[in-house]
């Protein structure tokens, strides 16, 4: 916008916009932000603070304060962020429990707090103990038996329906838009892009309720997704707080990039990687400034949850393994094979998941949503509670893939035959035969694998808050720890074998399963999303295994190069695509040899461009004007003859400015003449107040001329986040482009359906 300080009202006319009037500068729902306006705004309002510091003791102190609102913003975020993410690990964990059983000496203690407090706990059976008991053990006192598996399973069923069916009534009822991971609408805010209420405080308070029940129900999603809507829903409630961040929305979107990287922070217990998946994932302008924020936010928001320590291991994950051998190049092979495996996994989720999506929005199944959402989870609940591997918390899961076989673990998959003669300490085990627990845990593995594949694709897009990093990680890591297991064997009875030869000797421990299973998460969930740096980074803080960070970034690689082969969207693109959002995306490359003048309208045959003149049209005409159309803004032009450009008017602003100069301005009548020049035209003595709207008139709009290459055009629009250019030959004005015109132009360029960019 133009510095209008210098700008006077003429005569005793009264420049009423010297004074500022309410919603002056806003934006209506589903609308673009002007991104180069919002950043002549804070510069102005930045210039005005810093010439009043100067005035007065008092002014230089509110100019300190305004200067460090922003590490306040981060320091409230990261607070509120870890809070939430601590309450919702520690509630989940409890939840998932009592699916299966109750603690008889405190309701609220998941199974292993109870077993903690248990004095009766012997290290051997540390998962028994007399104060926790199933649900058959306290309704019928029976703990072995058919009778008592069925009614644990009738429980089980029932507490899951009964945690979705809540979760989905909450969000259907108070805050719709709390449904979903939430990463594809942070993406299209942070380009620009209005939804309101989408951050709002209900959404906050109904995603934190509801992400706990869905994740406690045992559907095949995750709360890592929905915490970075959840963080960004703390970052917009503290932006409105400051003026300096609720009145700019380009500034109020630095904001909410920093709180993204908190919320992955805090997701993952990963505060560097949270840092750069905001930068490569998720957010669309990212400046110095906001990524020194976002590492501050980060930071405090892991220093938050690892004080409540919610794990009870004083890690910030889960996940935290230590692996005590080294990997071997001949390994980089099967590692190679996983990400061939993630970059398949992703290409095929991603087409079925949106036909799926597409068919439950064009078809009645949308119209029913808590019904989809009971079906999904009681067939979940009936294949999974037969499996031990589908019946845990998928994190669980997750972590019992990725754990090496010690000499302390009970688990199936460490049910090793073991040499009597064996004199090795304890965490220096060697490979060793496979026992008849490994051979069932594969097989359930096997299933488990399928069954997640299958069921992922119909619960991810319901509507209750579902992320997708942890069932996509679990896929990985099944299919990972299978490979891995297979590998250890081979290399045990076929030590002798030349690739095995040099790494591989007898009563040497040199294949670790838990590695291939990490690897084939980092895999898959690539392959999903198509995060490259940021995941490799994640990952490795996920697990503690910075030493194993090359075979993490083949796998990674590989998973992105394959399913790149098959279309270059990543999940959360297409879920953009498929929801109409008018989202530009940076990394998509225009290579069409067209110019603007292909994309402009008015095209040949259609009525001319609806603008505005300078100093001929009276109030009832622009209202009019605006009545009969529904642009977001017009040009102004000296007059419609010469067509030659002045400037560029918000149609918002041009109805706030006639309805307050109404209300306020003595005078103004509907055939008053409305200018946007210094000096008001000459009108005959007997004619009403003019009125001066030069204050709102944008004098520099961006233009190109009708000649510039397309691929000029849409770099600009990128990189400048604008909402519209004018297309002018000479200074006189030809036509408009805006940022719809050049997604539909890219969408018809690509043999896709222009329409389908349009918000629905």
């Amino acid at each position: 916008m133009v510095n209008a300080g210098a700008m006077s009202g003429s005569g005793n006319l009264m420049d009423f916009l010297d004074e500022p009037f309410p919603d002056v500068g806003t934006y209506e729902d589903f609308h673009t932000i002007d991104w180069l306006r919002e950043k002549s705004r804070d510069t102005d309002r930045h210039r005005k603070i810093t010439s009043k510091s100067k005035e007065s003791i008092w002014e230089f102190i509110k100019s300190l304060l305004d200067a460090w609102s922003g590490w306040v913003v981060m320091l409230l975020i990261g607070l509120l962020a870890g809070t939430l993410a601590g309450v919702i690990d520690l509630a989940v964990d409890w939840m998932t429990d009592l699916k299966e059983g109750v603690c008889l000496s405190a309701f609220w203690y998941s199974h292993e707090q109870c077993c903690w407090t248990s004095n009766e706990t012997t290290f051997e059976d540390r998962d028994k103990c007399p104060l926790w008991q199933k649900w058959s053990e306290l309704l019928v006192n029976q703990s072995e038996g058919a009778s008592a598996y069925i009614l644990n399973y009738l429980m089980y069923i029932l507490w899951a329906l009964l945690f979705a069916f809540l979760a989905v009534s909450l969000v259907r009822v108070f805050a719709p838009y709390a449904c979903g991971s939430g990463i594809p609408e942070i993406k299209t805010i942070l380009s620009g892009f209005i939804i309101r209420g989408y951050l709002g405080k209900w959404t906050l308070l109904i995603k934190t309720v509801t992400l706990v029940l869905v994740v406690s129900s045992g559907l095949s999603l995750g709360k890592e997704g929905p915490l970075v809507h959840v963080a960004c829903c703390c970052g917009n409630f503290f932006s409105s707080l400051f003026s300096k961040y609720s009145k700019n929305e380009g500034k109020r979107r630095e904001v909410l990039s920093a709180a993204a990287a908190a919320g992955v922070s805090v997701a993952f217990g990963a505060p560097i990687g949270g840092v750069l998946f905001s930068l490569e994932e998720v957010s669309y302008y990212f400046p110095l400034k906001t990524l020194w924020r976002s590492f501050f936010a980060a930071l405090v928001a892991a220093f938050t949850l690892r004080s409540i320590n919610p794990f009870g291991n004083s890690r910030l994950v889960l996940f935290y393994v230590e692996y005590h051998t080294p990997w071997y190049m001949a390994e980089l092979f099967p590692f190679i094979l996983l990400g061939v495996f993630g970059g398949l996994w992703g290409t095929l989720f991603i087409r079925c998941n949106i036909a799926w999506c597409r068919r439950r929005k064009t078809t009645r199944l949308g119209k029913y949503p808590v019904l989809e959402v009971i079906v999904v989870t009681a067939i979940t609940a009936i294949i999974a509670y037969p499996n031990p591997y589908t019946r845990q918390s998928t994190s669980e899961l997750i972590s019992e893939l990725f754990n090496d076989c010690g000499a302390l673990e009970s688990s199936q998959l460490c049910d090793y035959i073991n040499d009597p003669n064996m004199t090795r300490p304890v965490d220096d085990i060697p490979d060793r035969p496979a026992g008849v627990g490994v051979y069932t845990a594969m097989w359930q593995l096997a299933l488990a694998l399928i069954f997640k594949i299958v069921v992922t694709i119909f619960t991810f897009g319901m509507k209750i808050p579902s992320g997708l990093f942890i069932p996509s990680m679990a896929v990985g890591a099944i299919a990972g720890r299978m490979v891995g297991i297979g590998v250890e064997q081979l290399a045990y009875h076929h030590h002798d074998w030349i690739i095995f030869r040099n790494w591989c000797r007898p009563g040497a421990d040199c294949v670790t399963p838990g590695l291939y299973a990490m690897v084939g998460a980092a895999a898959c969930l690539g392959g999903v999303t198509r995060m490259t740096v940021s995941l490799v980074v994640i990952m490795f803080e996920l697990t503690g295994g910075l030493e194993y960070i090359v075979p993490l970034m083949a796998a990674a690689v590989t998973s992105k190069w394959v399913a790149d082969a098959f279309g270059k969207e990543g999940i959360y693109e297409a879920h953009i695509h498929l929801n109409g959002y008018p989202f530009l995306d940076v990394k998509d490359e225009f290579t069409h040899r067209t110019l603007a003048t292909d994309v402009m309208r008015p095209r040949r045959g259609e009525p001319p461009l609806s603008v505005l003149t300078q100093d001929s049209m009276t109030v009832e005409d622009v209202e009019m004007l605006i009545k009969e159309t529904d642009y977001n803004g017009f040009p102004v032009v000296v007059s419609r003859d010469s067509e030659r450009l002045i400037g560029f008017a918000q149609r918002r602003e041009l109805i706030l400015a006639i309805k307050n100069a109404r209300q306020r301005q003595e005078g103004i009548v509907s055939n008053s003449i409305m200018y946007f020049t210094e000096e008001p035209p000459e009108l005959p003595a007997n004619s009403p107040h003019p009125l001066k709207l030069r204050r709102i008139l944008n004098l520099s709009p961006f233009t190109v001329t009708d000649h510039t290459p397309m691929e000029t055009v849409v770099d600009i629009f990128r990189k400048l986040g604008l909402r519209q250019c004018l297309v002018t030959r000479s200074g006189r004005l030809l036509g408009i482009i805006t940022k719809k015109d050049v997604l539909r132009h890219m969408a018809q360029m690509a043999n896709q359906d222009p329409e389908s960019i349009m918000f629905n």
